[in-house]
């Protein structure tokens, strides 16, 4: 399955100019896992708390050194707001011993600030949540300069996009059907205050913005939903947009928040509107309206000319050897290509469970987690994902990403 959508591939790497890209340097490592950190609460009112529910925030140690034998020393992770945020008092109690952890594994941490949830007694249509969050990121870029000197990054607000439109759904809390632009707004606001917090604090800080990177097609057959399905597409820059002031700059966008961007990219990620559903990445032949992520990648970066990396990608069960392996040629076709990618996040690096049904896990790490005696999660590295990952790694290190 795929072995001609492949071969095709291998032979457009071995075609494609050199551009004579300097090595990536923003980060640590170019190869970064990241732990799924979701707070959120749920469409059955049940709050999410990923980190804690396959028991990183107690195994953390653990978790930052054993991403050291895959040459990663960068990771994606979480300050979990709603566990710190008391009405305005903060306690780090659940944090200081994970940054504890990543400082003496020297693995440097992207620390997201909201990742889908916060505070209970927090509405998140009111001027007090811009606020308190710009407070609490105060308070936490106070905490971590007390405890490191290393150049901070954060990530403000997780997946905005995704957020605004699970939060204007039965999906996520709020559940505030029909309040898309609204809610984005609000956490481009929220955003773009936490990061002045920040820099009131640590004027070194660097931000993160990750927001899913997609494609939309009308349907073969139904061509009258061309403009729909561009409206859709166009809809994964808005969140960029505005924090950089291009679109509604009286939300107090400007180029200078707009500091590192990073590509969530899934099997999911491309689709017909009003049709059939995704475009089947695992069928052979592949649909031909399917866009190469590379292409995808270069669009971005010929957009915002700024620092870019992956921020997030993985697939499931069987499939993930097979799509790290593709990622991969992807990531040489972009750099060879021009795009000056600067790391790709394995996310999740663990597995996780379904966010609706914790019973229901999605293989999709590249560790599995297995349920010991103690009701403690071993983690269980998946052979063939790692063996193709270490082949990706070597063949990346010609264009100097290690």
């Amino acid at each position: 399955m795929l072995e001609s959508t492949l071969e095709s591939k291998s032979a457009e790497v071995e075609t494609a100019d050199t551009r004579g890209l300097p090595p990536p340097t923003l980060f640590r490592s170019f190869w970064m896992g990241g732990f799924e950190a979701a707070t959120h609460i749920n469409s059955a009112g049940q709050r999410q708390d990923m980190i804690a529910g396959v028991q990183h925030d107690t195994e953390a140690d653990g978790d930052y050194g054993r991403l050291q034998s895959f040459g990663m020393k960068t990771a994606r992770d979480a300050v979990r707001w709603h566990l710190i945020d008391r009405g305005g008092s903060y306690d780090f109690s659940s944090f200081g011993p994970m940054l504890h952890a990543a400082i003496e594994n020297r693995v440097q941490v992207i620390w997201d600030l909201c990742h889908y949830g916060w505070p209970d007694d927090l509405d998140l249509f009111s001027t007090a949540f811009v606020d308190r969050f710009a407070r609490f990121c105060a308070a936490t870029a106070k905490f971590v300069r007390e405890h490191t000197d290393e150049i901070p990054f954060y990530a403000p607000v997780n997946e905005i996009s995704f957020l605004a439109w699970g939060a204007s759904r039965d999906f996520m809390f709020p559940y505030a059907v029909g309040r898309d632009e609204e809610i984005k707004f609000q956490l481009v606001r929220a955003a773009i205050a936490g990061c002045e917090a920040i820099w009131s604090v640590d004027s070194r800080a660097r931000f993160i913005y990750p927001e899913p990177t997609v494609h939309v097609v009308p349907p073969r057959l139904k061509p009258q939903f061309a403009a729909l399905a561009l409206q859709h597409r166009q809809s994964q820059f808005e969140a960029w947009d505005l924090i950089a002031g291009r679109a509604v700059p009286e939300l107090g966008g400007h180029p200078k928040y707009l500091d590192i961007l990073g590509s969530n990219f899934y099997h999911s990620n491309q689709w017909e509107v009003e049709g059939e559903g995704r475009l089947r990445w695992e069928d052979e032949p592949r649909d031909n309206r399917w866009l190469p992520y590379h292409r995808l990648l270069a669009e971005i970066y010929a957009r915002y000319r700024r620092p870019l990396f992956i921020a997030e990608t993985s697939h499931v069960g069987c499939g993930r050897a097979r799509w790290i392996g593709e990622i991969g040629q992807e990531v040489l076709l972009a750099r060879k290509s021009g795009v000056p990618l600067e790391g790709v996040c394995l996310y999740p690096i663990l597995d996780r469970y379904d966010w609706q049904d914790k019973t229901h896990w999605h293989n999709s790490g590249l560790w599995d987690l297995k349920l010991d005696s103690r009701g403690r999660y071993q983690r269980v590295l998946n052979v063939e994902y790692a063996a193709e990952l270490r082949a990706v790694q070597g063949m990346l290190t010609t264009v100097g990403c290690i």
